[in-house]
């Protein structure tokens, strides 16, 4: 039984209208197709797990798709604890790099819709 409580917390709600303000080109181009349901699939922009604030996330499926920057090279110990803690509550999480969002969008949303269950 998933606890309830841990979603979307109200103390994270500034921080993730924050992210969703200062939102990345990738994010946009990336949100641009999700929020259209091009994946059939309802998708929601900066959806928190406990302490955590994903880029996107598919309640319907539990996954979560995260886009990565370059500071992302410097903080994996940081994003190995975030996903184990995320998978601890049945969420699976794909990630990309913002230049793969970029210069490969069909072959990122191919890939989603690969890693959505059936």
């Amino acid at each position: 039984m998933w606890r309830r409580f841990v979603y979307n917390i109200t103390p994270l709600k500034n921080r993730r209208k924050q992210l969703r303000n200062r939102a990345t080109e990738a994010e946009k181009i990336l949100w641009s197709c999700l929020k259209n349901n091009t994946l059939k699939h309802k998708f929601i922009r900066q959806y928190s797990v406990e302490g955590y604030v994903v880029d996107f996330y598919c309640p319907e499926k539990r996954l979560a798709v995260e886009l990565d920057g370059e500071q992302h090279k410097q903080s994996y110990k940081y994003d190995s604890i975030r996903t184990e803690l995320l998978k601890a509550y049945g969420i699976k999480i794909i990630r990309f790099w913002n230049w793969e969002v970029k210069e490969n969008l069909t072959k990122v949303l191919h890939q989603i819709e690969l890693a959505l269950p059936s």
